[in-house]
């Protein structure tokens, strides 16, 4: 438990004084953020505010993560490392993206073609790595046939792994990429209005926090006995401590990111977010009670979704005024701050009945 405090720690005062010296240097450099046209007018007087403060999470995360550990001379752990993996990976490809945005005064960022090669070499390769390191000590029950537990399972999974639903592991990698693509793409369609998705992501993996902490409590390996209460998740500890940490870094860094915003995240940080819930949704197996975990940001992407689709079908009309959801609400005449809290609103409720309906199968089964 004092690694995950120390991580959690570590990682607030890493934004909260990092996050300030990376304004003074984005804005000595000219660095800021290029604002869309048809976006709402309110949303003008932002332009030149710095972006890519991604940077600051992601490095205050695994500073955190590495000195945690060293403090408490503990070992990091396959998952735990695995799932930074993803996130640093996914954080370079934004910081490109943002990057090129600002330097080529290209509000577009990093081609389509490019932007998605990244995501997809990153998603593979941790798809791929997440179905190797199976532990030492083969887990009880439906992980014993299969010599032991991996980070990843190639079950599907809701509040655990469903384990008549096992798929082949190419099938399994192709649905982790698809996982990684939607949660990835839904953090950044919400990283749309100040604080709106550091604030949600503080909620999120603070959830997962609590998750990770439970199941590791709750484990097979330390209840000593298979049973329909037991989980079969490799490092629940360890990826407690990169949950609690990204929380800390995103608490800290809404600090700077709160209405006016003096940074934005850019897809750095977008990016790297919605990688990371993903990834903690396959490592704790709640790969669909993310649906609601992370219910603001599926509502936010089906806003998208659905405005395109109605968009082509209709030959050029609008189902609403201005997608992501968040953006109508803006042009409906709702202060930025009313549209932000209320979502943060929304956010929580999702996260406690997400939260609500994994410790209710833990009850039904005792």
């Amino acid at each position: 438990m004092i690694t995950i405090v120390l991580a959690g720690v570590i990682a607030l005062l890493g934004t909260l004084i990092g996050t300030r010296l990376a304004i003074s240097v984005l804005v000595s450099k000219g660095y800021g953020q290029l604002i869309r046209d048809d976006g709402p007018t309110s949303h003008h007087v932002k332009r030149g505010t710095p972006t890519m403060g991604g940077i600051v999470i992601v490095l205050a995360v695994l500073v955190a993560y590495a000195a945690a550990h060293l403090i408490t001379w503990t070992p990091p752990r396959a998952s735990g490392v695995l799932l930074l993996f993803l996130t640093a990976g996914l954080g370079l490809v934004g910081f490109l993206d943002d990057w090129i945005k600002i330097s080529k005064q290209r509000s577009l960022g990093l081609r389509s073609g490019a932007k998605l090669t990244g995501q997809v070499a990153i998603g593979l390769a941790f798809a791929i790595l997440s179905f190797q390191f199976p532990n030492e000590r083969s887990g009880p029950g439906f992980y014993e046939s299969l010599g032991g537990i991996t980070p990843a399972s190639p079950a599907l999974s809701f509040l655990r792994d469903i384990p008549f639903l096992v798929m082949p592991i190419g099938v399994a990698v192709l649905w982790i990429l698809l996982l990684i693509a939607a949660a990835s793409n839904g953090m950044n369609l919400t990283d749309g209005v100040d604080g709106l998705a550091a604030g949600a992501s503080v909620m999120v993996f603070g959830a997962y926090s609590l998750v990770n902490i439970w199941q590791y409590n709750q484990s097979c390996a330390n209840v000593g006995v298979a049973g329909p209460t037991c989980y079969e998740v490799r490092d629940p500890h360890d990826l407690a401590v990169v949950a609690v940490a990204i929380a800390g870094a995103c608490f800290g860094f809404l600090w700077w990111n709160c209405q006016p915003a003096k940074i934005f995240m850019g897809d750095t940080g977008s990016l790297a977010l919605g990688g990371a819930m993903a990834a903690m949704a396959i490592y704790t197996r709640t790969e669909l009670l993310l649906l609601l975990i992370g219910g603001l940001f599926v509502i936010n992407t089906l806003s998208v979704i659905l405005q395109v689709s109605y968009f082509r079908l209709t030959g050029g009309k609008r189902l609403f005024p201005m997608a992501p959801l968040h953006h109508t609400f803006e042009l409906k005449g709702w202060a930025e701050s009313t549209v932000v809290i209320r979502f943060w609103i929304i956010a929580g409720i999702f996260v406690a009945v997400g939260l609500a309906l994994f410790y209710a199968e833990w009850v039904s089964g005792l």
